[in-house]
């Protein structure tokens, strides 16, 4: 049997900077690139000791974890026994990420015959499996296993910042209250250009048992304006608090937004309440979120409105707190 000492040097070199470079990645720290590169050689120097007899007394448990040790202290260094206990677990998962990807990838390529001609039985009638993975199937299916657990990792990461910026709000007009979740967007600048009202969009499917029937399923299309128009023919019982405000959409002209004069507004973000009368409720005859997450953009105004009010009356030596904050 021929082998390729350097190839296998090589590729345990590539494979060993992804996983130092994943746990970085994870632990969000940064990495000094000759450590970084340090540490993968050393990684890949132990495999190639395989190939020295003499050196077969270090293939134990007790060897491969002081080698993962050494590996991780030189990449990361020694910042505490806390943070390197961290870091130790997250090098180990991903390696058990990885290899278990491996297993599984190469068990649901095998066919039944060649599952059966790999079992053998022993001397004693215990039952054995022969498992052979091909090198560079090993080395493939190990990155993408890799890419794969980073891009679930991303994700997860995306949904906790999302999460960081929902609320719960509620919108109360005359005994009517509908609640629903919110997505706080820093970018939004939507107001009223004769109020300076800012105007909190909600999807106009929480509202379609009080608004007109004859207006369900045309909001999203059809202009507001001409919505309005047809009020004539029929009663409304919130006619007098519709309004229309302009706004430009993503290389479109400037169009408008049908929305309506709330009683009150209440947002709950991390357990602070907010609470103001002064807002619109933009109406989208759309669908905001496509997975579902929240049903409301909420203005930023109606949170730092709140908090400097709050703020301020504090400053004040206020007794009492502002009424719109709670």
């Amino acid at each position: 049997m021929v082998v390729y000492v350097d190839l296998i040097f090589l590729t345990n070199l590539c494979i060993d900077g992804a996983l130092i470079g994943l746990t970085a990645w994870m632990r969000k720290t940064k990495l000094v690139w000759w450590r970084w590169l340090l540490s993968a050689i050393v990684g890949a120097l132990y495999v190639v000791m395989m190939f020295v007899p003499e050196f077969d007394f270090m293939f134990t448990f007790l060897i491969k974890f002081g080698f993962s040790l050494v590996m991780l202290m030189i990449a990361f260094g020694f910042k505490g026994l806390q943070a390197f206990a961290r870091t130790l677990g997250t090098f180990y998962v991903i390696n058990f990420v990885a290899a278990g990807g491996i297993l599984g990838v190469h068990y649901m390529l095998q066919s039944s015959g060649e599952l059966f001609n790999g079992i053998w039985f022993t001397a004693s009638g215990g039952m054995s499996f022969d498992l052979k993975i091909a090198f560079w199937f090993t080395f493939i299916v190990f990155f993408g296993v890799l890419f794969l657990f980073k891009a679930v990792q991303s994700s997860k990461r995306k949904t906790d910042r999302m999460t960081t910026y929902l609320g719960k709000v509620e919108v109360c007009i005359d005994e009517v209250v509908i609640s629903c979740t919110g997505l706080l967007d820093t970018g939004n600048q939507l107001t009223d250009p004769l109020s300076r009202m800012p105007v909190m969009v909600m999807e106009a499917s929480l509202w379609q048992d009080m608004l007109p029937a004859s207006w369900k399923g045309r909001l999203k299309d059809e202009a507001p304006d001409n919505l309005i128009l047809e009020l004539d023919q029929e009663s409304f019982q919130w006619q007098d608090r519709l309004r229309l405000v302009p706004y430009r959409g993503i290389n479109k002209g400037t169009a408008f937004m049908l929305a309506m004069k709330p009683d009150r507004v209440k947002v709950t973000m991390e357990e602070t309440c907010y609470e103001t009368t002064r807002v619109l409720i933009g109406l989208d005859g759309g669908v905001l979120s496509s997975d579902g997450k929240y049903q409301a953009v909420i203005h930023p105004e109606l949170v730092q409105d709140a908090a400097s009010a709050q703020s301020t009356a504090l400053s004040a030596g206020a007794t009492e707190k502002p009424l719109n904050v709670v």
